[in-house]
């Protein structure tokens, strides 16, 4: 056996152990997935300029039991 035959058996090899790699199968165009990204990103925005101000939010602490209002 030559040397150029193992190399390409171990190319086969190491192809074969590769994982499949699927691209984008959401069905959605670019523009749709523009909109769709930027939409989740407003609506995180708001999640945390609302926990920020105080307006809800269960505290992290682990000895308090109140809401992030009243914390200190």
């Amino acid at each position: 056996m030559t040397r150029g035959d193992q190399r390409e058996r171990d190319r086969q090899r190491a192809q074969a152990r590769k994982p499949v790699v699927k691209g984008r199968d959401d069905g959605l165009t670019p523009e749709q997935r523009r909109e769709r990204d930027a939409k989740a990103l407003q609506e995180k925005a708001a999640r945390k300029a609302a926990q920020a101000t105080g307006q809800g939010g269960i505290c992290r602490h682990l000895i308090c039991s109140h809401l992030t209002s009243g914390c200190v």
